[in-house]
């Protein structure tokens, strides 16, 4: 069994006046003024329009405490919250764990298909069936060992009444073509409220692999839609079109990490990355293209322009809202809850290379604020979630990664 850390009173990290009233070392942005003040990589690049990039900064009111609640876990990459309080935990290595909301790591659950655990792959997302509570079915994303390479896959397995094994273990979904690399894997799961379940992918970065974001015969750097038996919905757009892949839901994404239902609209927001800058969030409609690797905004890793060096293309969609220079972005999650009533509707997004987790107030589908949380925790984090009582949740992939509580001491 990994280590253990419990989320005493007295190992709370108190975020005090020096830290800023938000939980941010440092200085904190004045309130209005953009939180982002490093220059754009895409010096010469304009938004398409106001607001979507380096929104007014707003500021938490009131003081923040985070607590280190579990440690020792390897690369955590996915969490869900089950009926309990406890959390479904996946680390990439392939291994999927029970942590308690007390902090009790659990020992690996067996049942689970072998992963392809090299560079961005292994085992990644985990998220509940609709009916977990009288089913006991969950669902996993993972880079699937194959002939030839690797590509994602979804599987579906029950989760025994004691936690320790996955049975009638079925494979659902997997993403073509098959290719021998180690990276863009996506991958994050979400249900609508129809009971459709969306897939997000990577175009899997290698040069010759970004094209076939924009083919339709292929899933590469696509969101994808299926029920949750892996048949397709009638009424996906792309259905009966020769030479498409029926379960496609839109395309022209780069590496999708993140996918968050909004209550109330039931509309799906993703969050993916960018190279350096052109993180983007999206809300992907049916049959729409996204424009990766056409247009985007930010350089390549060399410096260079991407293609064209183009942000905006008639017949494209641009993203709700982009960063440059990157946060990196994890998974995300809309907030509701208790503990927090003004961050009701905001989205949550976990920040890889910012070290930190990313609040963005919404309008409609406009983003009109932004701040940013848990910069003293110095760690990559990699999801979000919210618990029963509206503190925050979130996973930091390190080697010794952690599970962390963030919460009102208001």
């Amino acid at each position: 069994m990994r280590p253990i850390v419990l989320a005493a009173a007295s190992s709370l990290l108190m975020l005090g006046a020096a830290c800023g009233a938000n939980g941010q070392t440092g200085q904190a942005a004045a309130p209005g003024a953009p939180v982002e003040t490093r220059p754009a990589n895409g010096a010469d690049q304009t938004p398409a329009f106001a607001g979507q990039t380096r929104a007014p900064g707003v500021q938490t009111q009131g003081t923040l405490r985070h607590a280190m609640v579990a440690s020792g876990l390897v690369h955590p990459w996915g969490m869900a919250l089950l009926p309990d309080g406890d959390w479904l935990v996946t680390e990439r290595p392939g291994r999927l764990r029970i942590v308690s909301a007390q902090g009790q790591v659990g020992a690996p659950i067996t049942g689970l298909p072998a992963v392809d655990a090299r560079g961005q792959g292994g085992l990644l997302d985990v998220i509940l069936s609709p009916g977990f509570a009288t089913d006991r079915t969950i669902f996993w994303s993972y880079a699937e060992p194959r002939e030839g390479g690797n590509a994602t896959s979804v599987a579906r397995g029950v989760l025994a009444d004691d936690g320790v094994s996955v049975g009638n273990v079925q494979v659902i979904f997997r993403a073509l073509p098959t290719y021998d690399g180690d990276k863009h894997f996506g991958s994050s799961l979400a249900f609508d409220p129809a009971g459709h379940l969306f897939i997000t992918l990577g175009e899997r970065s290698d040069a010759p692999m970004r094209p076939q974001a924009q083919q339709l015969d292929s899933h590469m750097g696509k969101v994808i839609r299926i029920n949750a038996d892996g048949s397709v919905p009638q009424d996906n757009p792309f259905v009966g079109q020769a030479g498409a892949l029926p379960e496609i839901w839109s395309l022209g994404h780069r590496n999708v990490q993140g996918v968050a239902v909004q209550p109330g609209t039931g509309a799906v927001w993703t969050i993916e990355h960018g190279t350096r800058g052109g993180d983007e969030l999206n809300r992907p409609q049916a049959g729409r293209n996204y424009g990766w690797p056409i247009i985007a905004y930010g350089v390549e890793y060399r410096g260079a322009p991407i293609n064209e060096g183009i942000t905006a293309r008639a017949g494209l969609e641009q993203p709700v809202y982009y960063w440059d220079p990157v946060i990196a972005p994890g998974g995300q999650a809309f907030y509701s809850g208790a503990m927090f009533p003004g961050w009701q509707g905001n989205l949550l997004i976990a920040g890889l290379g910012g070290k930190s987790l990313t609040r963005l107030v919404l309008d409609g589908d406009r983003v009109v604020g932004e701040e940013r949380l848990l910069t003293g925790l110095g760690e990559r984090i990699r999801d979000v979630a919210v618990g029963p009582d509206g503190a925050v949740w979130a996973i930091t992939d390190e080697e010794d990664g952690k599970l962390v509580r963030l919460a009102n001491a208001s």
